[in-house]
């Protein structure tokens, strides 16, 4: 069975769609750890299921890297096979992504490589396109640039802000974050994921 890691800084409610799926059968794997940045709602909903979670707290370091470097530790301590962006609202070192080549995940709301970055529902109606979504790719060192795993289309309406947008994009998500890792999980991918160094 798969062990995941989780990484986070917010609310939780990709992290929380997946673990769901955990305990009602649909996903075969196991949350060995739950990390934030942040003393946010994920950690407390990790708890709340008997998780183990941990606030690292980066004020406590002197460089992003020596951060990035224990968070690797903890990972590697619970033995995580496979390491779940779940809102993690940091840029990962080449530390750390380094430690994990083709491991780690991320979700993002766009359709890729299309609106890369932050605020991708506004970009995408600023560009007044008729479909946005999200997907589920790869992290490599380039920003939101990894290999795509899936992806979930949403119309945009006409009468969308970045508020409605959002939330009907994310509703996608937490049933796409699912089949990605059962994607990664059977090893089925119709690309191979970049090695380390890729992107760079």
């Amino acid at each position: 069975m798969i062990k995941l890691g989780v990484l986070g800084s917010g609310r939780g409610s990709n992290f929380q769609a997946i673990y769901k799926n955990i305990l009602n059968g649909t996903l075969k794997a196991e949350v060995v750890v739950v990390i934030s940045n942040k003393e946010s709602k994920m950690l407390k909903i990790a708890e709340e299921y008997g998780l183990i979670s941990v606030f690292l707290d980066p004020k406590g370091f002197t460089s992003k890297e020596e951060y990035d470097a224990e968070l690797v530790n903890i990972l590697k301590k619970h033995g995580v096979d496979l390491v779940v962006l779940a809102g993690y609202m940091k840029i990962l070192t080449p530390v750390f992504i380094n430690a994990f080549p083709a491991k780690i995940l991320n979700i993002h709301p766009s359709l890729l490589p299309s609106f890369k970055g932050l605020h991708p529902q506004q970009q995408a109606l600023d560009a007044g396109v008729k479909f946005s979504g999200c997907t589920v790719h790869f992290v490599t060192i380039e920003l939101d640039s990894g290999p795509i795993i899936i992806q979930e289309v949403v119309p945009v309406l006409p009468n969308d802000n970045e508020d409605t947008l959002a939330e009907r994009i994310l509703y996608k998500e937490h049933v796409l974050y699912t089949e990605a890792i059962k994607i990664v999980a059977r090893g089925t991918l119709p690309i191979a994921p970049a090695q380390e160094g890729e992107g760079t």
